[in-house]
């Protein structure tokens, strides 16, 4: 689905950049998560169990995390890049 990027060939902005757009990517899947978890609570409270307030935020929040698990992996690697390049940088 999506390109898997080389961040080996980045310099240290670029991948100072891409780490803020996943940390970013992250708090917004929180919120996004949140909203829907308060959805089906009230959905709850107010009509009962229904199809339209369980399994639609459901699947929505599965598919959230699943993203924000390849984020995660992602931050780690670019991470791990920032870590080598100033090493680099101080030799």
């Amino acid at each position: 689905m999506f390109d898997k990027k080389d961040y080996s060939q980045l310099t240290l902005e670029e991948l100072l950049i891409e780490e803020k757009k996943i940390k970013k990517n992250e708090i917004f899947s929180a919120v996004l998560i949140g909203f829907l978890i308060g959805v089906m609570v009230f959905g709850v409270v107010k009509n009962g169990f229904g199809f339209l307030y369980l399994a639609i935020p459901i699947f929505l929040i599965a598919g959230i995390f699943k993203n924000s698990q390849v984020q995660k992996q992602n931050l780690k690697e670019i991470q791990v890049e920032i870590n080598n390049k100033n090493g680099e940088k101080d030799k």
